[in-house]
């Protein structure tokens, strides 16, 4: 009996982590950095919402709006970048944002590695807003 009650202690532990938002943003954005290395378009834009919007970092003006803007930017980005891949530094996580600090190579067949620092905003299991900060 001890054990069962142990056994269903861990249980409902991990269900209470695996619903914090911290795991769940982490997840998402992880899927979607998958999906970016891959440039599997499809499953990349599965992870946005609908009215997602993507900025660069102190322009109040979005560089993309709404999923049919950002899957036209990131199918151009995917097929002019054969060799484009992400390679994340860093990862922090505040509630539902995740702020990675990434090097990318390959961006438009450019051999110089960018530096990024993405911030990510996760509701409802998708990503809302990304905002880019580029060296």
């Amino acid at each position: 009996m001890r054990n069962l009650i142990v056994i269903l202690m861990l249980s409902f532990s991990t269900i209470t982590l695996a619903q914090r938002p911290e795991e769940v943003a982490k997840t998402v954005v992880q899927q979607q950095l998958d999906a970016y290395n891959a440039k599997d378009i499809d499953t990349f834009m599965n992870l946005f919402s609908n009215d997602a919007a993507i900025f660069n970092f102190g322009e109040e003006e979005a560089l993309a709006k709404g999923a049919e803007e950002i899957r036209a930017v990131y199918y151009k980005l995917f097929k002019n970048s054969p060799n484009l891949h992400s390679l994340v530094i860093n990862r922090s996580v505040i509630g539902n944002k995740v702020i990675d600090y990434e090097l990318i190579s390959g961006r438009q067949g450019y051999e110089d590695v960018l530096k990024l620092i993405a911030i990510y905003e996760v509701k409802n299991e998708l990503i809302t807003k990304a905002t880019f900060i580029r060296e």
